[in-house]
C-alpha cells in the first residue's frame, strides 16, 4: 500500500506488498522487498537496498551519503538485510569506494538513535541499543550485543557473541564470544548465559574460558598466549576462530581488566 502523501520516485522498485506510511521520501535507485513496513517520516535515499520484512520507525534515514569528506560521489550502497527493525531516528549511510556498500544483516534490531557509518559490516542476528555510533568501516559479528550509547573507533572489529556494557568507549577490536565492559573497555569473562541460549554446549563454554585462560590470565603477551593455545588445547571451531581473529586484529584486541 502506497501513500498518496509519501514521496515515492517512479524509478524506485518497490514490492507490491510494501505498506508506506503518509510522509515517507523514497528516492531514485532504491529497492524494497516484500512485506517491508516503512513509518511516517522515514527517508529511503539513493543507492538503498531493503529486504524482505523490514520495519523502519519514523525519521530513519537510510541511504544518506558518507560524513566522509573522501567520498567524492561514487554510486554506492546502503543495504538493509530481511527482517530488520531499525527503530527512530536510525542512521545507516552508503558506503565509499572503500567497500563500495555499508551492509546491516538480517534480524537485526537496530534502537533508536544508533548511528551506521560508511562502510561497516553488520552481521545477522545483531543488537544495537539505543544511541550506540559506530563509525566508519566498523565490523561488528553474528549474534553480537552492544549496550545503549557506545562508541565504536573506526575500523574496530566486534567479534561473534559478543555482550558489551552500555556507554563503552571502543577503540580495540574486541575478539568473539566475551563479554567487555568497564573503563577502559576490558574483557570481564565468556559470555556463557547469551553462548547458552544460543545452543552451545557446557563443553564448548568451557572450552571457550579455557582459551581466554591462557589469553587473558596466564601473564604471557597475547602472541606468547596464542602460540601456547594452538600448541596445548585441542582445535576446535572456536579456539580456531579466536585464534584467527587475534591474529587478524588490526587494532588489537581489549585487556582483560585484571592485567
Amino acid at each position: 500500500m502506497k501513500q498518496p502523501l509519501a514521496y515515492i520516485h517512479p524509478a524506485a522498485k518497490i514490492a507490491s506488498s510494501v505498506v508506506i506510511d503518509p510522509f515517507v521520501t523514497i528516492d531514485a535507485n532504491v529497492e524494497i522487498g516484500e512485506g517491508t513496513r516503512i513509518l511516517s517520516g522515514a527517508t529511503i535515499l539513493e543507492g538503498s537496498r531493503i529486504g524482505k520484512n523490514v520495519t523502519i520507525f519514523p525519521n530513519a534515514v537510510i541511504g544518506a551519503i558518507p560524513q566522509d569528506l573522501k567520498f567524492v560521489g561514487e554510486e554506492t550502497l546502503a543495504v538493509i538485510g530481511d527482517n530488520t527493525v531499525l527503530r527512530e531516528c536510525v542512521t545507516v549511510n552508503r558506503g565509499t569506494a572503500a567497500r563500495g556498500k555499508t551492509v546491516v544483516g538480517s534480524n537485526c534490531l537496530i534502537m533508536a538513535y544508533s548511528h551506521v557509518a560508511h562502510d561497516c559490516l553488520v552481521g545477522d542476528n545483531v543488537i544495537i541499543s539505543n544511541s550506540t555510533q559506530l563509525a566508519g568501516e566498523v565490523v561488528v559479528d553474528n549474534f553480537a550485543v552492544i549496550g545503549g550509547g557506545t562508541l565504536v573507533h573506526q575500523f574496530c572489529h566486534l567479534g561473534a557473541h559478543v555482550m558489551i556494557q552500555g556507554g563503552a568507549l571502543i577503540n580495540k577490536d574486541i575478539p568473539p564470544f566475551v563479554k567487555a565492559a568497564r573503563e577502559p573497555i576490558a574483557y570481564t569473562g565468556v559470555n556463557s548465559v547469551g553462548l547458552r541460549r544460543r545452543g552451545f554446549t557446557s563443553e564448548q563454554i568451557r572450552e571457550i574460558q579455557e582459551v581466554y585462560r591462557y589469553i587473558y590470565m596466564s601473564n604471557l603477551n597475547v602472541s606468547d598466549a596464542v602460540e601456547r593455545v594452538e600448541a596445548e588445547l585441542p582445535a576446535t571451531k572456536e579456539r580456531d576462530e579466536i585464534l584467527q581473529f587475534i591474529r587478524n586484529a588490526k587494532r588489537g584486541i581489549i585487556r582483560g581488566y585484571f592485567n
